[in-house]
């Protein structure tokens, strides 16, 4: 039997979290805007799949293995925090650069190599692997049923493609590709002072 409290609770800390801009939301917002819708979607697809992969080893435990090695959580927690400043780094400083790129509808969807993309981005995500292991791994319950298990999992499953597929289908649309490709540079240094911010806020947090 499914309990549904919990997987309320599930959908309330999850959906507060994916809706935060964040390494997947800049790696979709980029492809959207550059390449095929198709591709930007099967980036979601690949981001979609670590996020079920991460939720599984949550409620498995991964929490609990931080408890025992609390220099473990330290490490992902600093790592998260140099990943978020490089990668703000990055969208600073391409934000001050002349940038020339636009879209190619005439290249063939590279859907093999978006979905990898989307793996890799999520996986390289130190924010998400802290997320999971401390967030998401305290709101749920030590011990659930199997039916509860795999709601949970369709939870976030859902949520995660729902928004970040809005997101891929959004930028794409011409008109706020080429909307955004105008703004990018403002909006690179902004999205990149952000992620400055929040790397510095959990480093010293």
């Amino acid at each position: 039997m499914v309990d549904w409290s919990v997987v309320v609770t599930v959908f309330s800390v999850y959906a507060a979290a994916v809706v935060i801009p964040g390494p997947n939301f800049v790696a979709i917002t980029h492809k959207a805007v550059t390449g095929k819708r198709s591709d930007a979607l099967a980036l979601v697809a690949g981001i979609v799949t670590v996020n079920l992969f991460w939720a599984t080893c949550a409620v498995l435990g991964i929490g609990v293995v931080f408890a025992i090695f609390p220099w473990l959580a330290i490490g992902v927690k600093l790592t998260g925090a140099a990943y978020l400043i490089w990668f703000g780094l990055r969208l600073v400083m391409s934000a001050r650069a002349i940038h020339t790129e636009v879209r190619q509808p005439t290249k063939p969807p590279l859907f093999r190599a978006a979905f990898l993309q989307g793996i890799a981005t999520n996986i390289a995500n130190p924010k998400s692997i802290a997320f999971y292991a401390a967030v998401f791994s305290s709101a749920v319950p030590t011990h659930v049923s199997t039916p509860t298990f795999f709601a949970m999992l369709a939870t976030v499953g859902i949520s995660a493609t729902c928004w970040y597929g809005v997101v891929a289908l959004v930028l794409s649309h011409a008109r706020i590709a080429s909307a955004y490709r105008r703004a990018k540079a403002w909006i690179d240094l902004t999205c990149g002072g952000l992620m400055i911010a929040l790397g510095i806020r959990q480093a010293f947090r």
